[in-house]
């Protein structure tokens, strides 16, 4: 089903309208955030903090437990419609190419809607400095996040939200600790099955992975042309036309000097997911119609015959 939210069966007990509720609740949260071209566009640089892991920085400037990102975070009262959700704490991971850095105006806006976010650089991401070249599987991409969700403590649970081929990295994370996540929001991304590649997801945009790793003029050789490519990145131009078709003049500057080559094994590698555990996670997709990476149609495609 595309959009935020789950079916809710008619004629269920007291109960489950309690759930469907709860559910709500947290749509209405992430919304306030990921449609920001509708709300302002106002952040103030001193509260902003890049870093690996970019989260509140309210009380930079206040004694604070380095220990816990969350700690001594922003207080502010709650509106109504949040104060029964299940957990205030939102793990952002974006997609290929880009890195925490994309966030900052969601975090500001989740911030001041009293909500506790952090976004993360996947492996070879954003100021991570990890050579892309070495990193060939899944695992290796997803590192940042399953050492986040390993330190979390067990009475603990976030909202996972990932972007574009982010949605892969999220996928592994429900395989490996659904106790750990309360919902995983796919925003416009790789929602994929089991055996399947989050490439392929992209295929009806960028031709057949086998075509691309043929003919694409946007690969990379980190280990000499006569071996196998290691990353694809892709140039200004096309970059400008794919992902910031609505964004500002300020965003994209700063996306050109920021934007690193995205590591080629993590989105050819085929993904192992049980019916156990990333078929027992609550999983949300918000299709985004003006995309030009995920068309509304690839989208749509991505949801089939997934419960979501």
């Amino acid at each position: 089903m595309l959009g935020l939210g789950r079916k809710a069966k008619e004629g269920q007990c007291q109960g489950e309208g309690v759930q469907w509720k709860k559910n709500c609740f947290t749509g209405q949260a992430l919304a306030m955030a990921i449609q920001q071209h509708q709300l302002s566009q106002r952040f103030d640089n001193n509260n902003g903090s890049m870093s690996r892991r970019i989260g509140s920085t309210s009380s930079r400037f206040r004694a604070t437990n380095l220990s816990d990102p969350f700690s001594n975070t922003n207080t502010k009262q709650l509106p109504d419609f949040l104060e029964n959700i299940e957990t205030k704490k939102f793990v952002l991971i974006h997609g290929e190419g880009f890195g925490a850095w994309c966030w900052y105006k969601t975090i500001a806006l989740l911030e001041e809607a009293g909500l506790l976010p952090i976004a993360l650089d996947l492996t070879g991401s954003g100021i991570d400095l990890t050579d892309t070249n070495n990193i060939t599987t899944i695992a290796d991409y997803s590192k940042p996040l399953i050492q986040y969700l390993q330190n979390l403590p067990e009475d603990e649970k976030v909202i996972l939200v990932g972007h574009s081929s982010g949605g892969a990295c999220i996928s592994y994370a429900l395989e490996h600790f659904p106790q750990k996540i309360s919902k995983a929001v796919f925003l416009c991304a790789t929602m994929i099955s089991d055996g399947q590649r989050p490439f392929d997801v992209f295929a009806e945009e960028l031709g057949s992975a086998e075509l691309f790793m043929q003919e694409s003029k946007f690969l990379v050789y980190g280990n000499g042309k006569d071996k196998p490519p290691t990353g694809f990145m892709f140039e200004k131009q096309q970059m400008h036309g794919l992902y910031f078709n609505q964004s500002p003049a300020k965003d994209i500057a700063l996306a050109m000097v920021s934007m690193r080559p995205t590591p080629l094994g993590p989105m050819m590698e085929a993904l192992s997911l049980s019916p156990e555990k990333y078929g027992t996670g609550r999983r949300y997709y918000i299709q985004t119609l003006d995309d030009h990476v995920l068309s509304p149609d690839c989208s749509r495609k991505a949801c089939e015959g997934k419960s979501t």
